[in-house]
């Protein structure tokens, strides 16, 4: 893979895994914590926020696939990046959906701990996986 298309690829890993960290691992839960935070605030602060994180996450996973697919890459450098978009496109198609539908539910006054939804778990699993395939992915971009 020539310098260029991997030191871009490896900095849009590297920004990307570093947002996913920021929101989903450290901004998500320690929201609820905050005075005065309810669910329903917290909810509806969670939703833009996310918003914002998937729209920032989906313009960075097409500057990997572009700087991977014009950089004659090794395979795993292909495989890294294909499992970190996938999961992307999971979690925004599969995954959010269920969440936004439980989320509207809690904002239309429907108690929280009245049933509880796998979706959110799902979320979590797939964000660790996405976190491991991108620090993977920019290693393998810094070692070129």
């Amino acid at each position: 893979m020539n310098h260029t298309s991997a030191a871009v690829a490896a900095a849009a890993a590297f920004v990307w895994l570093g947002m996913v960290l920021a929101i989903s691992f450290l901004e998500a839960p320690l929201k609820f914590r905050a005075p005065g935070v309810t669910v329903p605030i917290g909810l509806g602060i969670g939703r833009l926020v996310f918003r914002a994180l998937n729209a920032a996450e989906a313009v960075l996973a097409v500057v990997v696939i572009v700087a991977v697919a014009t950089g004659s890459p090794a395979v795993a450098v292909v495989v890294l990046a294909a499992v970190a978009a996938a999961v992307l496109v999971v979690q925004l198609v599969l995954v959010r959906p269920p969440l936004n539908r439980r989320s509207d539910r809690v904002l239309a006054g429907e108690d929280p701990a009245r049933t509880r939804s796998r979706a959110h778990l799902y979320y979590v699993a797939l964000e660790a996986v996405k976190v491991l395939a991108l620090l993977a992915l920019g290693c393998v971009l810094q070692a070129v």
